[in-house]
C-alpha cells in the first residue's frame, strides 16, 4: 500500500517544476493522470527524445524520469467538448496541478473558480515564476529566472567571480516541492473544511523562502553578504580541501573537534591557544585553511576519511555524480530504481527518497506512451470504444 492510495491527479505539468511535484505524488501512491494534447503529448516529451546517450526508445531523460507512474490521456482543452470532458473528470479527481503561466488556467476556464463549481471538494495547484498576485505575476520564468532574483546566485561560487547559478536547478526543484506542500496540506485542510482550495505557489516565493537565516541575518546587520566559495562565515575550518587524489570536505561546527582534528594532521604551527575556540580560528582562517590545504595533500582521500571518521570528525568526499549514484548508503536504501519503458528496456534513476514505516511501498510503473491510458480513463466516464474513435476522429482526443 502506498501513502496517497485512493487520490486522484489530473496533471496538466510540463517541463520540471509541476512534473517534479506530479512525480512524487506518484510515487507517494496517488493516481496521476496526464492530460496532454492529442497527438504530440506535452512538450517535455521532445526533450532529448533523439539524444544518442540520453533517450530510451524517444523519451528523453528528462520525461522517462519525471513521469513515472503516471498515466496519460489525450484531450484538447481548447475545444468545447475536450473541456465538458475534462469537467467529467474533475468529478472523479482530488487534485488538478498546472505550470502554466499566471492566467492560462483562467483563460481556458480551468481554474479553482471554475472547477470548484462542478466539485467543491477539488484542489488545485499552480506552479508559476512569480505566483498569481503582484507586479511581476505575468512576467515569463524559468529555473534561472528564479535562482537570479532569488538571491542564491549572489552567495554562491568563489569570491571574485560572477554569480554561479546551483549546478542542480533548485528554482524549478524548490517550486515543485512547495506544490507538493501545498498539496498535501489542502487535502489534510479538506478533512476538516470538506472544501477544496487553491494552492498558489511562486517559484521566486520557494527561492527566498530557502534563503532562511541568512535574510534573518541580513535584515538584523544590514550587510550584504558576497560569495563564500564554500567556506563558511562562522566555522573554520569549514571547506573542500584538496587531497592527492580529489577533495574532502571538513566541517568543524564545534569547538571539541577542532582538538579531535590536530589529532589527526601533523600541524604544531596550528595547536595554539587562539585556535581553541572559534573567534580565533575565524581570524585565521585563510592561514588554516592554506596548511590544512597543505598537509592533506600529501595522501590520499580514503587516508585521511579513514583517519577523521575514526574520531567522528565531520567530513565525506566530494563525489561526482557516478561516486554518488553508487555509494552503498545510497543504494542500501533503495535511492536508485530501475524503470521500465513501455516499449521495452528500462532505465535507473533516483528513488522516492520519503521513506514511510506503514505504507512504503515502493513500485515504478513506466511513464506512459501517448493517450495510453484513454480507452481506461474515459471508460470510467461511461463513454464506449465508438465514441472514443469519434473523439479521435474529431481531434479532441
Amino acid at each position: 500500500m502506498k501513502a496517497l492510495q485512493g487520490i486522484r491527479i489530473l496533471d496538466l505539468t510540463h517541463m520540471l517544476s509541476g512534473p517534479y511535484a506530479g512525480m512524487i505524488l506518484a510515487d507517494l501512491g496517488a493516481e496521476s493522470i496526464k492530460v496532454e494534447p492529442p497527438v504530440t503529448g506535452e512538450g517535455t516529451r521532445r526533450l532529448l527524445e533523439k539524444d544518442a546517450e540520453n533517450s530510451l526508445n524517444g523519451f528523453g531523460a528528462y520525461f522517462m524520469t519525471l513521469n513515472r507512474n503516471k498515466k496519460s490521456v489525450t484531450l484538447d482543452l481548447k475545444s468545447e467538448k475536450g473541456l465538458e470532458i475534462f469537467y467529467e473528470l474533475v468529478k472523479t479527481a482530488d487534485i488538478v496541478l498546472s505550470n502554466f503561466s499566471a492566467g492560462v488556467t483562467q483563460r481556458l476556464k480551468i481554474d479553482y473558480e471554475h472547477l470548484s463549481k462542478i466539485n467543491s471538494r477539488i484542489i488545485t495547484c499552480t506552479v508559476t515564476g512569480f505566483g498569481e498576485t503582484g507586479p511581476a505575476k505575468n512576467r515569463t520564468a524559468f529555473d534561472m529566472v528564479a535562482q537570479a532574483m532569488g538571491g542564491g546566485m549572489s552567495i554562491t561560487g568563489q569570491i571574485g567571480n560572477p554569480p554561479t547559478r546551483s549546478g542542480i536547478p533548485i528554482g524549478d526543484l524548490g517550486g515543485g516541492l512547495m506544490g507538493v506542500i501545498g498539496v498535501l496540506s489542502a487535502l489534510q485542510a479538506r478533512h476538516i473544511t470538506g472544501r477544496g482550495q487553491h494552492v498558489d505557489i511562486s517559484m521566486l516565493d520557494a527561492q527566498i523562502s530557502l534563503l532562511n537565516y541568512m535574510a534573518t541575518m541580513h535584515f538584523l546587520s544590514g550587510i550584504v553578504p558576497d560569495k563564500l566559495g564554500n567556506g563558511h562565515f562562522v566555522h573554520v575550518p569549514y571547506d573542500t580541501f584538496q587531497c592527492s587524489d580529489g577533495f574532502i570536505i571538513i566541517a568543524i561546527i564545534a569547538d571539541n573537534f577542532w582538538g579531535e582534528l590536530l589529532k589527526v594532521i601533523d600541524a604544531q604551527d596550528l595547536n595554539i591557544e587562539e585556535h581553541k575556540f572559534q573567534p580565533g580560528r575565524l581570524k585565521n582562517k585563510e592561514l588554516i585553511n592554506k596548511r590544512l590545504n597543505e598537509i592533506l595533500s600529501s595522501n590520499t582521500q580514503k587516508y585521511w576519511l579513514e583517519k577523521l571518521q575514526a574520531l567522528r570528525i565531520p567530513c565525506a568526499p566530494v563525489y561526482n555524480l557516478e561516486q554518488s549514484l553508487n555509494d552503498e548508503q545510497v543504494l542500501s536504501r533503495n535511492m536508485i530504481v530501475e524503470v521500465e519503458h513501455p516499449l521495452g528496456g528500462s532505465a535507473k534513476m533516483p528513488g522516492n527518497p520519503i521513506k514511510l514505516s506503514e505504507t512504503h511501498e515502493d513500485t515504478f510503473s513506466p511513464p506512459p506512451l501517448v493517450g495510453q491510458h484513454n480507452e481506461e480513463i474515459y471508460a470510467t466516464l461511461g463513454m464506449t470504444k465508438n465514441d472514443l474513435k469519434a473523439l479521435q476522429d474529431s481531434g479532441v482526443i
